[in-house]
């Protein structure tokens, strides 16, 4: 064994992903969390006892379960002597609990832990507005009748409305559909590339299904009060076509805009996890790895204005040169998709001697492949439970590592604040 402690998947599961307002609506994100999890778990058979940490990712915190790590895994059934914290990264928040506890396996620090993530927009945080907040505490602190009408003496009308979350970048205040629209008119990518994108990934997904390629990866979750089980992505499309695609108006700029509904991710509901161990913990216990996890890359853009999601572009060189790789190396590709455009800039961005001049002082990486990049559909079928999708992205990467005898894979996404991140997988052996 070259590195006993060389950190591996040994497994990933995740529960099917809904859209949001579907069957899992009644559940709260740590119930959701649970079930892949404890899927897992029972899945691959691991001692628990040998579990170090539970890492969770999410985007759309739930203020009663901040830590929504700790929740999860103890509904779960995991031992409560696990320690667990939750990760928030805007879309990278899965990625990055992934890649912290690899790192304290690689250190020693642990030899085996759950890496999930979580999106419920079937239950958003709303909350009513801060003088509606302050008042609360207020009351809280002097509850007498004079306090009481003089707090309420303050409000105004629109005050007792409840705010829903905006969706849309804090600093820029713009929705991503938004930056997107202002990255594809400083690179350029037509409507028509977007709307064969699209299809593409919704034709993928469905073959994928019909394969059963998801039936390894995809883990049953039944529903206890409506006694429903839940066995299958409700979100591709095969009503997707080109014609129907075609039909449809932008939504972001609607007088010269590329970006439509269909080729924007949908808010779904979903969680996802992963084993990984060490090497020599798998060993150990007769687990078989999957892949190993060789490095990663965390960046972020320098324009956030006209460059917001081009996460990719800007940590996939980086990665590749400091492991000696080219682009033609990597075998399996696994983006998320969040719009079609974003994709197709991302492509055209790693292609272009001065982006990668701008980013990298050297030379492009050259086109990404598009004959390997997302071969089992993306987030445009699948749809996109934020922090749950890095999690799926990985362990459809090594599922697709070991079905199409590949060494190398990288998975890398874009996310809100001008973040990026890829990760780069290979073959044991």
């Amino acid at each position: 064994m070259k590195n006993p402690n060389q950190p591996v998947i040994v497994a990933g599961l995740r529960t099917p992903f809904l859209d949001s307002g579907g069957a899992y609506a009644p559940l709260m994100t740590y119930q959701l969390a649970a079930e892949s999890l404890s899927a897992v778990v029972e899945r691959t058979g691991v001692d628990t006892g040998s579990i170090g940490l539970v890492t969770m990712g999410t985007v759309l915190h739930e203020i009663e379960t901040s830590n929504v790590a700790r929740e999860a895994m103890l509904t779960a059934g995991l031992p409560a002597n696990i320690p667990a914290y939750t990760t928030s990264m805007a879309g990278l928040s899965a990625s990055v609990g992934f890649a912290n506890l690899c790192d304290m396996i690689a250190l020693g620090r642990i030899q085996a832990g759950l890496a999930g993530g979580v999106e419920s927009f079937s239950d958003i945080p709303i909350r009513y507005a801060q003088p509606v907040r302050r008042a609360a505490m207020k009351l809280r602190q002097d509850s007498s009748a004079r306090n009481v009408l003089s707090v309420l003496s303050g409000f105004r009308p629109k005050d007792l409305l409840p705010e829903m979350p905006k969706g849309t970048d804090f600093t820029t205040k713009m929705t991503m559909g938004q930056c997107t629209e202002k990255m594809v008119r400083k690179f350029k990518v037509s409507r028509e590339a977007c709307d064969d994108f699209t299809v593409r990934s919704h034709r993928l997904a469905i073959a994928a299904q019909k394969a059963g390629y998801f039936n390894d990866m995809v883990s049953p979750v039944v529903l206890k009060q409506s006694g429903v089980t839940v066995t299958d992505d409700n979100t591709p499309r095969a009503s997707c076509t080109a014609e129907s695609v075609a039909r449809l108006k932008p939504i972001f700029d609607r007088q010269q805009g590329v970006v439509t509904a269909a080729g924007s991710s949908r808010f779904t509901d979903g969680s996802a996890a992963l084993l990984v161990m060490s090497a020599q913990a798998a060993k150990a216990q007769g687990l078989v790895p999957m892949a190993e996890v060789v490095d990663y890359q965390l960046a972020a853009v320098n324009d956030l204005n006209s460059e917001m999601l081009l996460g990719p572009a800007v940590s996939i060189p980086a990665l590749l040169k400091r492991n000696g790789l080219r682009m033609s190396d990597i075998d399996v590709w696994e983006l998320h998709e969040a719009f079609a455009a974003q994709i197709l800039v991302n492509r055209a961005c790693l292609a272009d001697p001065r982006y990668a001049d701008e980013y990298h002082g050297g030379d492009a990486p050259g086109e990404l492949p598009i004959d390997r990049l997302n071969t089992w559909g993306g987030s445009l079928a699948l749809g996109n439970p934020f922090a749950a999708t890095g999690i799926r992205l990985l362990t459809t990467a090594a599922h697709r590592l070991n079905r199409e005898s590949g060494r190398w894979a990288v998975v890398s996404s874009c996310a809100g604040g001008g973040l990026g991140a890829a990760i780069l997988l290979r073959i044991p052996g």
